[in-house]
């Protein structure tokens, strides 16, 4: 059975998350949309890890349960620095041996920062620091930069970033197997930069609230799903079965632009005009795409042998279908009686055929999810800190 892994979350202990991001919710959630394997997020923060602690049971081999779900003790930190002269600031996602751990690494971070006011907390450390001391208390943690391409806390974002991985890490780069490609890059974008062949691309949902779980998400073709099988999988590529993602088009940072005067540019229009808004006069937020193009040495992506599956959420398949709002009882109503008769949310997207689907499934949302899967889709791009906006051309 291939494992599929949700590793990056926030608890309600984050800044501008759900309250309902607490274990029986996520692991409901996780249930719902088919994720075997979740990460609990905010491990750093005392109050969630002594949830944690308290709620959480013991799988054994570094992975642990809670109704039926199992969970991987995970987390992310803010990194903020001067290098070179120009203010850094990116994000790392922490994957943790054990609940133990993770108490090992707040104890050795609780000096540098605080760490009870988010559960993303902000730290006045270099990437090279930050590592230095997770190593040194927990050598076996994986630190996987997080949404790489962001223009706001990522390693290679347009505001505070990097070029490469050596210019922020340091003696500590070879020590990088995995990045978190982001909602707004996908894998063709990735590997259109060869200086990142060598790494795993992690795809997590990054959510804030249950109902976001799985908008991206890893696979794995492990066996029996362990820490160290998990671990193992991401450094040497063994197991790693590829990747669900959301349509990098609708991430809120793919385009160049300027939410202020609701200007979004491609790249070559951004290009074109210095990066300039034209309306204001101030520059651009540079998008993901932007920076891709950038840093990319080849045309074309070389992908190998590893696929990746682009996803449109099955609720918003369901919205523009019968033509409401996504949050409204129609989608909720029909979305659950979808789960009832054909399994998860996953299933539904990726495994069974349209004729499965068919008895008491509405004809548009069948076609929907028909056009989702071949991708004849249009996008509407998002740009900064605008989601982009996805439409199924449905027939008359």
């Amino acid at each position: 059975m291939t494992l599929i892994a949700d590793l990056h979350i926030h608890s309600r202990y984050s800044n501008a998350t759900s309250f309902q991001m607490e274990l029986p919710a996520l692991s409901e959630a996780a249930q719902r949309k088919g994720i075997h394997l979740l990460g609990t997020g905010d491990c750093t923060q005392p109050n969630w890890l002594d949830t944690l602690t308290s709620e959480l049971r013991e799988a054994g081999d570094g992975l642990y349960t809670h109704h039926g779900v199992l969970f991987m003790v995970t987390g992310e930190v803010s990194l903020v620095w001067k290098h070179e002269g120009k203010g850094r600031r990116i994000h790392i996602v922490l994957l943790v041996p054990s609940l133990d751990d993770a108490m090992r690494i707040h104890e050795a971070l609780s000096p540098r920062g605080n760490l009870v006011y988010d559960g993303r907390p902000m730290l006045g450390l270099s990437a090279a620091n930050f590592c230095e001391i997770v190593w040194t208390v927990c050598p076996n943690t994986l630190l996987i930069p997080a949404h790489v391409w962001t223009p706001w806390y990522a390693v290679f974002g347009a505001k505070s970033g990097f070029d490469t991985l050596e210019e922020c890490f340091g003696p500590f780069t070879d020590r990088i197997v995995a990045i978190e490609t982001g909602l707004s890059s996908d894998p063709a974008m990735n590997r259109r930069v060869s200086a990142l062949d060598h790494l795993r691309l992690l795809s997590c949902s990054d959510a804030h609230s249950p109902t976001k779980l799985a908008r991206e998400a890893t696979l794995f073709d492990i066996g029996q799903p362990t820490f160290d099988a998990i671990s193992q999988s991401l450094k040497t590529g063994e197991g790693y079965a590829g990747t669900l993602e959301f349509y990098p088009q609708e991430g809120k940072y793919h385009y160049d632009g300027h939410r202020a005067c609701g200007i979004s540019w491609s790249p070559e229009q951004s290009m074109a005009s210095n990066g300039i808004c034209p309306v204001c006069g101030k520059p651009l937020t540079i998008g993901v795409l932007h920076r891709v193009m950038d840093l990319a040495d080849r045309a074309e992506p070389e992908l190998g042998d590893v696929p990746y599956k682009s996803l449109i959420p099955l609720a918003e398949i369901v919205a523009q279908a019968i033509g409401v709002g996504v949050q409204s009882k129609k989608v909720a109503k029909m979305y659950q009686a979808m789960l009832d008769r054909h399994g998860t949310e996953l299933d539904i997207l990726l495994q069974h055929s349209l004729d499965d689907l068919a008895p008491e499934t509405p004809t548009r949302v069948l076609e929907g999810i028909g056009k989702m899967r071949s991708g004849n889709i249009t996008i509407e791009p998002g740009y900064d800190g605008v989601f982009g906006k996805v439409n199924i051309p449905f027939g008359e």
